[in-house]
């Protein structure tokens, strides 16, 4: 069963999907969009399942394109990417304030020590 990768990004799957649905029509097997829609959205993992459902509830699946779907999975990738970077830029800066403190800590010790 087709999935989505662990740390792949969107772009590389959906290119991955649109490859294997490519290479089904050459076969001859043709799948109605709809129904690729469908499929592809089940191939997220348990950590996309949230913006599934919010996908479902706010589109219609029977009309949106394979092309609408992977844009609005490319934006929600794109925005938890930026939290992400925004919440690694904190701790490194509590991890210096912390540095600092202790830093200077270290020399009220040795200042009171003398």
């Amino acid at each position: 069963m087709f999935k989505k990768l662990e740390n792949e990004s969107i772009t590389s799957w959906f290119d991955r999907y649109t490859t294997i649905t490519n290479q089904l029509n050459q076969l001859g097997e043709i799948i109605p969009e709809d129904e690729l829609v469908k499929r592809l959205l089940k191939s997220l993992p348990k950590a996309w399942r949230s913006t599934m459902i919010a996908i479902h509830e706010a589109k219609n699946l029977n009309k949106i394109s394979l092309n609408e779907i992977c844009g609005s999975l490319l934006t929600y990738e794109q925005e938890v990417n930026q939290i992400n970077e925004e919440n690694e830029m904190e701790v490194v800066e509590k991890k210096k304030v912390l540095a600092l403190k202790t830093s200077l800590r270290e020399e009220q010790i040795y200042y009171i020590s003398r």
